[in-house]
């Protein structure tokens, strides 16, 4: 008898759980999902266009290999809501239910390698990015000569292939996949068999191993910028650059921090001693989504007050003009003139020097 002709066979995506699969297509809808997965594409396609202007712009080494790394964790973040975000949208689109439309866990399992996948390359491209700068702050000669673009892609390549091969591990019986309530979506199964709690403790601990490498090392590039502000080096060497990718790093660490620490640390108790609850799991996933939809307005904000900055600083630029063209006289030998560029009226430039333009100006054309 066949596999599909066989009422008491259960797909292995379907069985074997603690995490008891509820097929509960009414607790959200469609609405939310597609405003939910349209906010971060769209967030995201807006903070990749502002990262390829700035790529084309930056003249420094430094910067131009932090954006490829920021790229890819943009890149990253977009394919994680398009391709998770088209299975959920699906589901509630259609009221599909899996276990009749996909016998053989096909579907389940490239999900459940989508989550894990999309999951870990934020936080191991995070980790990344602050091994890179805490390298270009505290060695910048060693990082100068030695970092390529070239080499600045490979690493984030590397960090998709470290991340695609932890995914396709259950796939050769090391942990499993399975569907989880409401039924829209699959992820890493926890059950006391030894490859599955395996399997979710190595998610856990990579995920939380690679934020404390960001928070530790972000901490001392921190505190070395701080000192150079602080000391001699000020002078000789122009680190305003840095800071600001210091202040995008640790915006994205803070972000990535609060979202994942909450569904990593959950995982980690459950795979050693707490039975999981699929409410509470869902709950946590949910919170970690929103990860990928805050990434990117970090680099729009940030975009946008460099934007004002510069226009208040040509604003004041033209006001000066103005003022210049307004209230001072043309009189290129006066000695005066230059005292009266910061003054508002003329007479209070003649009452403070006890002479006026014309005076001075046909004192210094006598012979």
């Amino acid at each position: 008898m066949s596999i599909m002709n066989n009422s008491n066979y259960t797909p292995s995506c379907y069985a074997n759980t603690t995490t008891p699969y509820r097929y509960n297509a009414g607790i959200n809808n469609v609405s939310y999902s597609a405003t939910f997965s349209a906010l971060g594409l769209i967030s995201n396609l807006i903070a990749f266009i502002v990262l390829i202007k700035s790529f084309r712009q930056t003249k420094n080494n430094s910067r131009s290999f932090f954006l490829i790394l920021l790229g890819g964790l943009v890149v990253t973040d977009f394919m994680g809501l398009l391709v998770t975000g088209s299975f959920v949208i699906s589901f509630y689109a259609t009221l599909v239910d899996w276990r009749e439309s996909d016998p053989t866990c096909h579907f389940c399992n490239f999900m459940g390698m989508s989550m894990v996948f999309y999951g870990l390359s934020p936080l191991l491209l995070g980790a990344t990015m602050a091994t890179q700068r805490f390298i270009g702050i505290n060695h910048p000669f060693a990082s100068s000569s030695r970092m390529t673009k070239k080499r600045t892609i490979s690493m984030v390549l590397m960090v998709w292939f470290i991340a695609g091969s932890i995914s396709l591990l259950p796939l050769a019986g090391f942990g499993s996949y399975h569907i989880q309530t409401p039924g829209s979506w699959c992820f890493l199964n926890m059950t006391p068999k030894t490859s599955d709690w395996s399997f979710a403790l190595l998610f856990s601990l990579v995920g939380l191993i690679s934020i404390a490498t960001s928070i530790l090392l972000n901490t001392v590039s921190v505190v070395t910028l701080f000192k150079v502000y602080c000391g001699a080096e000020r002078r000789q060497r122009s680190r305003d650059h840095e800071v600001e990718m210091m202040l995008q790093l640790i915006l994205i660490m803070t972000i990535s921090t609060v979202c994942w620490c909450p569904l990593l640390i959950y995982i980690l108790m459950s795979s050693l001693t707490l039975p999981a609850s699929d409410d509470m799991l869902l709950f946590f996933i949910r919170i970690a989504t929103w990860n990928q939809i805050l990434d990117p307005w970090i680099y729009i904000m940030i975009k946008v007050c460099k934007l004002r900055r510069v226009t208040n600083y040509m604003y004041q630029n033209v006001m000066a003009q103005l003022k210049q063209s307004l209230f001072i006289p043309s009189c290129p030998n006066c000695e005066l003139q230059h005292a009266c560029y910061t003054s508002m009226s003329v007479p209070s430039v003649i009452k403070t020097h006890g002479c006026t333009f014309a005076q001075c100006c046909d004192n210094n054309a006598k012979p």
